[in-house]
């Protein structure tokens, strides 16, 4: 085997500082691309009702993830370790997955449902495309010594970070949108941001990161000098 084929033979230091980026930023979107019904702490957005009267076990809040929807009551209220909502998944979209009786407990209609979502399917596969771009990066950025692998890294790295940066757009957009209009259409209803928001936002800003890092190791800038891989030995 040739010496640049071995991981981590040059640049030590800016592989270990990419592969730490781009495996956190893996972590994130494969959660958030397995999130709700699968992960049930992980979620895109939550609509909820808060009803004025004493709890009871009608459902009052939903939840979305990625492959689907849960539903929850006053007396069922999600937690990180403890989840028995309803849920309706897994499986892309959200076309009749969610019953009309839950719909009409919580005071939603289809037709609303539909508008706060109308969009999110178009980007919901995106989610694991840009987990596995993020893997593919991250083994790449093992052979830096290589400059064809260099460039590899640096390239899947850059697809990783668009994707991301669309993924986190659309999704904010989204939750944005139904956070302004499903309130303005039924005062009953509100709408909450889910931390799968946050943590593609944590992928992103990882998967920038790491297009910075390699590209200073493919360009010699930012102080990464040009070595012999003959000075690295183990």
């Amino acid at each position: 085997m040739k010496p640049e084929h071995k991981p981590l033979k040059a640049y030590r230091k800016i592989s270990l500082i990419c592969v730490s980026l781009l495996f956190a930023a893996f972590v994130l979107l494969l959660l958030v691309g397995i999130s709700l019904p699968i992960v049930h702490p992980v979620y895109i957005m939550r609509v909820y009702a808060t009803p004025s009267g004493p709890p009871t076990s009608l459902d009052t809040e939903l939840r979305f993830g990625v492959w689907g929807v849960c539903a929850y009551s006053q007396l069922n209220r999600p937690s990180f370790l403890d989840d028995n909502g309803l849920c309706y998944g897994p499986r892309l979209g959200y076309q009749n997955v969610i019953p009309s009786v839950i719909l009409s407990e919580i005071g939603l209609s289809q037709a609303l449902l539909d508008a706060a979502l109308k969009g999110l399917l178009a980007v919901l596969i995106i989610h694991i495309i840009a987990a596995g771009f993020s893997l593919a990066a991250l083994f790449a950025s093992l052979f830096l010594a290589s400059r064809g692998m260099t460039i590899l890294s640096l390239v899947l790295a850059v697809i990783t970070a668009i994707l991301s940066t669309v993924v986190f757009a659309v999704d904010a957009v989204v939750a944005e949108v139904a956070k302004a209009k499903i309130p303005a259409l039924t005062a009953d209803l509100s709408v909450g941001v889910g931390n799968a928001v946050w943590m593609v936002l944590g992928a992103l800003v990882a998967s920038w990161l790491g297009v910075i890092f390699i590209s200073a190791r493919a360009c010699f800038c930012c102080g990464v000098r040009r070595r012999d891989i003959r000075d690295y030995k183990f």
